[in-house]
């Protein structure tokens, strides 16, 4: 079996660099490229794995925040899937015409999390108002960019819905990615962080402090899609086994939300 090549994406600075081009592939080539949100690499990974060793094809998995892939992909790069973690980034890319038709799917969710490094975490009150600087002291409170990174964005909208954003802002630690801001807690660099439950719940560095009610920002949802400019029949035959009730029990066990 060959091994599934996960590229983990650094930098916005480097997606030049690091981007899968056409002209990476031999004629005929069969490995099947998939770009995935950050937040996948775990579940991903582990269902790249398993497909590997069913069919024998080969899978190249490039992580890194939505916009980032979604980005190289607007700038050539050659993915045959792309699975964002948010509808936003997706239809970035239908509106230019690179989305395969018919193939955009939404069939994960997610919630919303603060955590804080294990050993030093106490519970925090969510309500209208509350000290965030109690909290975070002298330190930062990371999370993805929002000015580009779905759960950045998303915690926003939670610290917008409790008053506290104006507060929050002039503190924030800025991650490229979501498991960029998850790091930045587990290495105790700052005090809070907010990331998904899913990354939280990947990680014994971290512990849940508080869980962001539903109602305080937008619904968040996994699209997964075939890209036009690479539609081929193996990329919709693994977009079929990522979206199957056996990948789907995969990503439940991730702690993945089904819609």
């Amino acid at each position: 079996m060959r091994a599934v090549v996960v590229s983990i994406l650094c930098s916005l600075a480097s997606i030049s660099a690091v981007g899968v081009s056409a002209a990476d592939e031999a004629p005929g080539a069969t490995a099947i490229t998939v770009f995935a949100a950050a937040s996948l690499t775990d579940a991903v990974t582990e269902l790249a794995t398993r497909y590997e060793r069913e069919t024998g094809l080969t899978l190249r998995l490039s992580f890194a925040s939505s916009s980032t892939l979604a980005r190289q992909i607007e700038n050539g790069a050659a993915a045959d899937l792309f699975l964002a973690a948010d509808e936003e980034w997706m239809a970035y890319l239908d509106e230019r015409g690179l989305v395969a038709a018919g193939t955009w799917i939404r069939p994960i969710g997610n919630r919303l999390v603060a955590v804080a490094p294990s050993g030093r975490a106490r519970p925090l009150e969510l309500r209208r108002g509350f000290d965030l600087l109690a909290v975070i002291g002298d330190g930062r409170l990371s999370t993805g960019d929002p000015a580009h990174v779905p759960a950045g964005r998303y915690a926003r909208q939670a610290l917008e819905y409790f008053g506290v954003w104006a507060i929050a802002e002039p503190r924030l630690a800025r991650a490229e990615n979501v498991r960029a801001a998850l790091a930045l807690v587990e290495r105790g660099e700052v005090p809070l962080g907010i990331v998904y439950a899913t990354d939280a719940r990947a990680s014994k560095a971290v512990q849940v402090v508080a869980e962001f009610p539903a109602e305080s920002h937008q619904p968040i949802r996994y699209s997964f899609a075939a890209m036009a400019g690479r539609d081929r029949n193996e990329a919709r035959e693994l977009l079929a086994f990522l979206t199957s009730p056996a990948a789907i029990a995969v990503f439940r066990t991730h702690g993945f939300e089904i819609p």
